[in-house]
């Protein structure tokens, strides 16, 4: 339990550490942008959130699944160690 505060902890900190603007564009997404730009269009801000759109989904749905994961993996050990006497003898 101790560890797993350690480390709850550890990402909140580093999450707070983390720079709050972040531009995220390929090559190919910032030569886009540019010509846009240039050819007198807006601000490419719609596209830098668009990119970090996409980058947190994957992220987002691993996150989900190794949560349901290790919430399933504690209920079956409180199931496990909730067994008395009786209910091996039943399983024998």
């Amino acid at each position: 339990m101790k560890r797993s505060l350690f480390y709850i902890a550890l990402f909140g900190l580093i999450v707070c550490l983390m720079p709050a603007d972040a531009d995220a564009q390929c090559a190919m997404c910032k030569g886009a942008a540019e010509a846009n730009l240039k050819q007198g269009g807006g601000d490419p801000k719609g596209l830098n959130n668009g990119i970090l759109y996409m980058l947190a989904i994957p992220y987002l749905l691993v996150g989900s699944i190794g949560y349901w994961w290790w919430r399933n993996r504690v209920q079956e050990r409180e199931q496990a160690a909730n067994l008395t006497e009786e209910d091996f003898a039943r399983y024998e």
